[in-house]
């Protein structure tokens, strides 16, 4: 079997389980990491994850932040001041996270605790935005599941995002491959 079937099977066999509604919202986040090499073979595996939710008696919700950066962008009053000297787009990161946690948290709070949220294009985020820094932003907002399609690797209870950087220890659940850290 290949990565993308053993993930769709292990996230399968999660949305079996009972959803508990004591849970804080840390926990209610599920991890399915995954090589970064597999990033557009799974953009088209994506239908197989909501079909799987909607045949577990669960709901789906999409969001996609591949574009979340250039749509912010293009949209800025000072974007063409920032494109003739890139150096300064880090000082308005600060914004551009605060406006994508405001979008991300009015989702989930719009989802009700029957449904997932996915999330995915992340890998757009790297150099922008920490991908730790977003989830606990959002985790008070979470009311179902929250399912973050992680592209990097996960060492014990460390993720790694995009195998580059330093990972960061979470509550939530990891969805992998390897048979040793996927429930």
């Amino acid at each position: 079997m290949s990565e993308l079937d053993v993930l769709l099977d292990r996230y399968r066999t999660l949305l079996q389980l009972t959803w508990s509604p004591t849970l804080s919202g840390a926990e209610r986040v599920w991890f399915v990491v995954y090589s970064p090499a597999q990033e557009r073979r799974l953009r088209l595996r994506l239908a197989d994850f909501e079909l799987a939710t909607c045949a577990a008696g669960h709901g789906w919700v999409w969001i996609d932040v591949s574009d979340a950066f250039a749509d912010w962008m293009a949209t800025h009053e000072y974007r063409d001041d920032y494109f003739r000297e890139p150096e300064y787009v880090e000082t308005v990161l600060p914004e551009f996270f605060e406006v994508l946690t405001r979008r991300l948290q009015a989702q989930l709070a719009a989802a009700d605790a029957n449904s997932v949220v996915a999330i995915f294009g992340l890998s757009a985020l790297f150099g922008l935005a920490s991908i730790s820094d977003l989830v606990v932003a959002v985790r008070s907002a979470i009311r179902g599941r929250l399912l973050v399609f992680f592209p990097g690797k996960k060492e014990g209870s460390n993720y790694r995002f995009l195998d580059a950087k330093d990972g960061w220890n979470y509550l939530s659940i990891a969805i992998t491959a390897d048979e040793a850290a996927s429930p």
